[in-house]
């Protein structure tokens, strides 16, 4: 397994729609792995492919808590099948929009259908924190950032100061 590194917006991949994979492969099961590492590297709870550079319908996900052991979903072609009226706000932030964060409104519920490791097609309900993580995952393979939920004013503060920190740090 590997560490990748992780793009940080504005990164034009960032932006594009990925495309989904025919079957999880060898190829694909090493990327979810990398992915996995990668996100626990980053301390995130969750990352998908276009975040390291690979446009595949990919995403990795772990919202375990702090003193439960690791617990990594892995997905390919993750789609939302059913998202509850109930919506609800949670503070997000993005390993590709560093320590930024701002309160997006989401359904509190869904039901995704994926293909898993093994290349299972498999169903998960989720609420909570683990819904508001699939949601945000799945926009990534759609080119949308949680940023993109925001008003013009915000969305356009949040992407100045991370390309101000981009700008430190490369004259540091």
């Amino acid at each position: 397994m590997a560490v990748l590194p992780i793009l940080v917006a504005p990164h034009p991949v960032l932006k594009r729609k990925a495309q989904p994979v025919a079957a999880v492969d060898a190829r694909v099961a090493k990327l979810m792995d990398d992915m996995v590492e990668t996100m626990y590297a980053a301390n995130g709870i969750g990352l998908a492919a276009p975040q390291v550079g690979v446009l595949d319908r990919v995403v990795v996900v772990d919202v375990h808590e702090r003193d439960e052991p690791r617990n990594p979903i892995r997905l390919a072609n993750p789609e939302i099948v059913w998202s509850s009226e109930d919506t609800g706000p949670c503070e997000e932030g993005c390993l590709s929009v560093p320590e930024q964060y701002a309160e997006v409104i989401r359904p509190l519920s869904v039901r995704v259908r994926y293909l898993d490791e093994t290349n299972t097609a498999r169903e998960l309900a989720a609420d909570g924190m683990l819904a508001t993580c699939l949601q945000h995952e799945i926009d990534h393979l759609n080119g949308v950032l949680f940023v993109d939920h925001l008003s013009l004013l915000k969305r356009n503060m949040i992407l100045r100061k991370v390309q101000k920190q981009k700008q430190q740090k490369a004259s540091a």
